[in-house]
């Protein structure tokens, strides 16, 4: 019996590639093309203040067509790349969906990528961006009680730090979490009990690099701050309420199970939501697998159950 779902079955022809240094610059020097969003939702490119010393930072805007007449729900976005590469266009499909299906603004960040910028620029460029939808909410019609921080991959960790760094600072508490397959825990690069067989689009070595370009020296040392790598912090208590999506094949498959776990045992609502035989990025690879469908329905009904 195949270890891959049916609906991805196709996924074993994948070629295992890693990523280092020439092939994520090859990848960076892509422009990701936008997708249009139809006459019943608009986006938007908004400025907002960076964080101090450092560049503003960009939101890619989604909201229903013909505005918001009340303040309603947010969701701050963080595109996956592996904290290398990446674009907030290469979500613009499921963003559109949110914004469409469930009627509130979706904010895309554009963020500072590894090795260019290592530590902590992400997660600050996040909180910049967050920040600057709570002082823009007025405008946008944004509810910002209600506020949801997500991501995948990478956007994912990226999104986990942020809830640690808003719950710290104490100035937005964001309402939610929706973290897909996200990349949580340096740690795992050092694993070497790991069946790799069947995992696809993410590889140890690439995980190694994309750590490695974010952490530099530091990756999987005692040094590593829960601001770059979330798994890293030991209290989780207070926590924003907590949805994390991973498939049985996914790299990141253990630590996300084991965060999950964490979080509840801190007190902190989280569903863990394990696909059986799926990959990392699945749900990208084959969007139109029914597997993938479902299991962005069940992001959208969290995200509507809390916000």
């Amino acid at each position: 019996m195949s270890a891959f779902h049916p609906d991805l079955r196709r996924g074993r022809f994948i070629p295992n590639v890693s990523y280092g240094r020439l092939s994520s610059r090859i990848v960076r020097s892509v422009r990701w093309r936008s997708t249009d969003p139809g006459p019943d939702v608009t986006v938007q490119e908004i400025v907002v203040p960076g964080p101090k010393g450092a560049p503003s930072v960009s939101l890619r805007v989604f909201q229903p067509t013909g505005g918001l007449k009340a303040a309603a729900p947010a969701l701050l976005w963080v595109h996956g790349g592996g904290l290398i590469f990446g674009a907030p266009e290469q979500d613009d499909r499921t963003n559109i969906a949110f914004a469409r299906e469930l009627g509130i603004t979706v904010a895309a960040v554009r963020y500072r990528l590894g090795p260019d910028h290592p530590a902590p620029a992400a997660v600050e460029d996040a909180y910049a961006a967050l920040r600057g939808l709570v002082e823009r909410a007025s405008d946008l019609h944004i509810d910002v009680e209600r506020i949801a921080i997500g991501g995948a991959s990478a956007g994912g960790g990226i999104a986990a730090a942020l809830a640690l760094l808003a719950h710290d600072r104490g100035e937005i508490r964001p309402a939610f979490q929706l973290l897909l397959y996200p990349m949580l825990d340096d740690r795992t690069t050092t694993r070497g009990n790991l069946d790799t067989r069947n995992m696809r689009v993410w590889t140890p070595k690439s995980n190694r690099y994309g750590w490695s370009s974010y952490l530099g020296d530091a990756v999987a040392g005692p040094d590593v701050s829960p601001y770059s790598a979330a798994a890293r912090r030991e209290d989780l208590t207070g926590l924003p309420p907590a949805w994390i999506g991973v498939g049985t094949l996914d790299l990141f498959h253990d630590e996300d199970v084991e965060y999950a776990r964490r979080l509840s045992d801190s007190g902190v609502p989280c569903v863990l939501d394990v696909v059986p035989g799926a990959f990392h990025g699945f749900d990208l690879v084959f969007p139109k697998a029914e597997v993938s469908r479902e299991f962005w329905r069940r992001q959208a009904r969290a995200l509507k159950d809390a916000l």
